[in-house]
């Protein structure tokens, strides 16, 4: 499909290209606040403006239910709505030149990666997006706020736009700091999603990415629902039609929060079990009660959300087991030296799932025995 076919399909109507020095003051401004806000990337502000300013920009119509600022890889362009002001540069413009920096093509000009999505197997646009709002609040220097949507109370970064992806990206760049996230989403290597399975497992990592995908679907569809009520309103239409089409939005809705919800259970559990089994010594167990701690600010609350207390009440329990482990026998190098061996041996002979079960049964008679000499 050619880009005039894919603009009219999403309802951009292409009015007129900015003048060149209109595109330069864009690029210019952009840049210099990409590489002040990100300095540890060792980004060159040069190199970010002579991108940007090659790009083709224009002033379009756009839908009012879409975003109001678009860039296409095809034809290197970035639309912007007739109703944007562009003298104040906000977080969709930031938004969409971070598209423009971070795409990786073939030698034919064929699109292969943007950030974090894998253009090729369809996976991680929406985990993309949210780490390109992220760094795009970042630049424009949005305050985060406390918000409500689809009775999910919850602070985010981004209060206006991706304000779920980009508070449960949020906690994921919790486990991994932002360095790996930033560096992946500019650069689209695996950095982040590395480390995030490193302090996890690549199970966990892989239905995240799912699940951020399919909640920028439900709200896509979401949107549209809104659109065709709106459409409804106008043309008078049936009651039961509205009824119905009203069912659809209420399904959304409830689609997004159990995804949420779900997403956020899965990081809680997932990296904070592997962080306590890292545990050895009396200083790691204190930043473990503390980091465990501090992510409540992170928290999605919903009516009758009650997994992260219980799970921190259960760590708090398990944590003083721990503790009287350590105190009776001193820093518990042997789990790990015992791991270590076992991983070693599996990549010369065995399979890992074999050796796991292993450890994990071992690890549990050794905690058993030191329990029983206490």
């Amino acid at each position: 499909m050619n880009v005039n076919s894919i603009l009219k399909r999403e309802g951009i109507e292409p009015k007129s290209q900015l003048e060149k020095s209109q595109v330069n003051r864009i690029a210019t401004i952009i840049a210099k606040k990409i590489c002040e806000t990100f300095p540890e990337h060792n980004l060159k502000e040069q190199d970010i403006f002579s991108m940007l300013s090659e790009l083709n920009m224009s002033i379009a119509k756009m839908p009012a239910d879409s975003a109001q600022a678009k860039y296409f890889s095809k034809n290197n362009s970035i639309y912007f709505s007739d109703t944007m002001d562009l003298e104040n540069l906000d977080t969709l413009v930031i938004h969409e030149c971070i598209h423009a920096i971070q795409e990786v093509k073939n030698a034919n000009g064929k699109l292969l990666k943007l950030g974090l999505y894998d253009v090729t197997s369809g996976k991680g646009q929406g985990i993309n997006e949210a780490a390109v709002q992220l760094m795009a609040t970042k630049v424009s220097g949005v305050p985060a706020d406390t918000v409500k949507y689809y009775n999910l109370d919850f602070s985010t970064p981004s209060p206006l736009f991706y304000p779920i992806e980009t508070a449960l990206i949020n906690q994921m760049a919790y486990f991994t700091g932002s360095y790996p996230l930033f560096h992946s989403t500019l650069f689209s290597n695996h950095v982040f999603k590395n480390t995030f399975i490193a302090k996890c497992n690549e199970k966990t990592y892989q239905t995240i990415e799912t699940n951020f995908d399919l909640i920028i679907h439900y709200e896509e569809l979401l949107s549209l629902s809104y659109a065709d009520l709106a459409d409804y309103s106008k043309t008078n239409a049936s009651l039961p039609k509205i009824k119905k089409l009203n069912k659809t939005i209420d399904s959304l809705k409830a689609y997004i929060l159990k995804l949420t919800i779900s997403t956020q259970n899965l990081i809680i559990e997932n990296c904070f079990r592997a962080e306590f089994d890292s545990i050895k010594d009396a200083t790691s167990l204190t930043a473990f009660r503390e980091h465990l701690y501090n992510f409540t600010p992170l928290l999605f609350g919903t009516e009758g959300y009650e997994f992260y207390t219980k799970f921190y009440y259960d760590m708090m329990n398990q944590l003083e087991e721990k503790a009287e482990l350590i105190k009776q026998n001193g820093v518990l190098t042997y789990l790990n030296d015992l791991q270590t061996d076992l991983l070693d041996l599996e990549k010369e002979h065995f399979g890992f799932k074999f050796f796991r079960r292993l450890f994990d049964k071992l690890k549990l008679l050794f905690e058993e025995a030191i329990r029983e000499k206490t």
